[in-house]
């Protein structure tokens, strides 16, 4: 079976048809955050180590970290600001290194520059995944090389040279295409965690079966873990945590092995936990149990779910940890 492995020191984490599906914390990332931009801008870290805290506290296996940060004021005294390759690989270097300085886990490194992908690489510890590649040809021949120099498994995301298609059996071709090319670099198809690219189903009523149907046939015919991000199915509309909440469980269903998320909200982590139960990959339902009493906490103590996350895992002794590899 495909099992993508990520590292971080001390910790693994497997991504796989047959493991708990991998919740990828997405709230390290400062596009469209423009509170945690401006306190990145002037060192400040304190969000993103509360963030980190919090989203491994609430369920989180791995977190991504962006560096898409647009730094205004510096930008006015020094123009090279204007240019995300130079501010992002500073950036994305610092910001590994203050995660990895109050938590434990494997690392999703995001960004557009490449240079800001090998910054992170140098800096994490363990196994990282790298995010992103595409079917471009100029992305192709910057990341493929990175990701076999240090031996880690990529999100592969299906656009090309033409965009993003509608027609799903378009992005299955591009998803093909990335994971052959992969395979002329020498890396494996379990290195290769694709991303269908999830349409909002507001503005496209079949986008929920779309990726339903896509994610079975990346999984049947090329053998690959798949990835989303998870709130794209619910853009635009009102209650969007009640369609996260249902199309989660029905990704998982069809195949769907992780997902980039907000593991802060609890509809969502209450129907991953959930369907990780149906599924019987939560032995003994000790994650589901551990869950259901975070919730009765929240209920009792007037808590968010972060803050009673929180509580409950200090209050845990130990935990589970896997040995770490080195990079080949």
């Amino acid at each position: 079976m495909t099992r993508t492995v990520l590292e971080s020191k001390t910790k693994t984490v497997v991504i796989g048809f047959d493991e708990p599906f991998c919740v990828i914390g997405e709230r390290i990332n400062p596009t469209g955050r423009k509170k945690l931009a401006a306190e990145l801008e002037q060192g400040d870290f304190s969000t993103v180590e509360k963030d980190a805290l919090e989203q491994v506290a609430c369920g989180a296996t791995v977190l991504d970290i962006n560096s898409g940060a647009v730094f205004s004021n510096k930008m006015a005294e020094d123009p090279r600001y204007a240019d995300n390759n130079f501010v992002e690989p500073s950036l994305m270097r610092d910001l590994i290194n203050c995660v990895q300085g109050v938590i434990d886990v494997p690392l999703c490194i995001d960004s557009s520059v490449p240079a800001a992908l090998e910054a992170g690489l140098e800096a994490a510890e363990g196994r990282p995944l790298l995010n992103s590649v595409t079917g471009e040809e100029e992305r192709l021949e910057l990341v493929l090389p990175l990701v076999k120099k240090y031996n880690v498994p990529v999100v592969a995301i299906s656009n090309d040279d033409t965009g993003i298609s509608e027609d799903p059996d378009v992005r299955f071709a591009v998803a093909k295409k990335i994971v052959e090319r992969a395979a002329d670099f020498g890396i494996p198809a379990h290195d290769i965690v694709v991303d269908p690219l999830v349409m909002p189903v507001g503005a496209m009523a079949s986008a929920g079966r779309q990726v339903f149907t896509l994610v079975n046939r990346l999984r049947d015919e090329l053998g690959v873990n798949t990835t989303c991000g998870a709130s794209n199915i619910s853009f635009g509309l009102p209650n969007r945590h009640g369609i996260n909440g249902a199309y989660l469980p029905m990704a998982i269903g069809a195949g769907m092995t992780s997902a980039i998320m907000n593991p802060v909200r609890n509809q969502e982590m209450e129907a991953i936990r959930a369907a990780n139960l149906l599924m019987n990959h939560d032995p003994n339902g000790m994650e589901w149990i551990r869950l259901s009493k975070t919730l009765d906490a929240m209920k009792e103590g007037g808590l968010s779910f972060a803050e009673a996350s929180a509580a409950a895992a200090t209050s845990s002794v130990g935990g589970r940890r896997g040995g770490r590899r080195r990079r080949a």
